[in-house]
């Protein structure tokens, strides 16, 4: 159950990420997670957003550089240990990450993280055989 996240290349200018979220405002599309990597020049904003295909629709026709990437948001235990549980299983199953971020809500009392993953289908797989709970987009669009 892979989701869909939202990514802006960025020039690092003021004003660029304030447009981003107002134009996404103006279109009530609502941000659910999001992270920022950045170098003097660029940026790249990654977002989990309700509705990630008008998103996509909405930003590429305001002139941003936009593009849709699988992830995968998984359910993790809130206590210490429980994320270094998650990627100890998927270092042990050769799943590279390519990166990750935290989520804003929890689900219930657990924490939730979105991954980047070289193979979407193999962790979710590896997830589903430990027990581990994978989202599917209507989950987390509707956060």
């Amino acid at each position: 159950m892979p989701i869909k996240q939202i990514s802006v290349f960025l020039e690092n200018k003021c004003g660029r990420l304030a447009s981003v979220t107002r134009t996404l405002g103006n279109h009530e599309i609502n941000i659910r997670a999001f992270s920022i990597a950045d170098t003097t020049d660029f940026g790249i904003l990654r977002l989990i957003v309700n509705q990630p295909e008008e998103a996509y629709r909405v930003l590429r026709s305001e002139g941003f550089t936009v593009s849709i990437t699988d992830v995968i948001a998984v359910q993790i235990p809130d206590r210490p240990g429980g994320l270094a549980d998650i990627l100890e299983l998927m270092q042990e199953a050769g799943v590279n990450i390519e990166y990750m971020y935290a989520f804003v809500e929890k689900v219930s009392l657990d924490a939730l993280a979105v991954f980047r993953v070289e193979s979407v289908a193999a962790a979710i797989k590896l997830m589903r055989e430990r027990g581990i709970k994978v989202l599917s987009g209507s989950e987390v669009y509707n956060l």
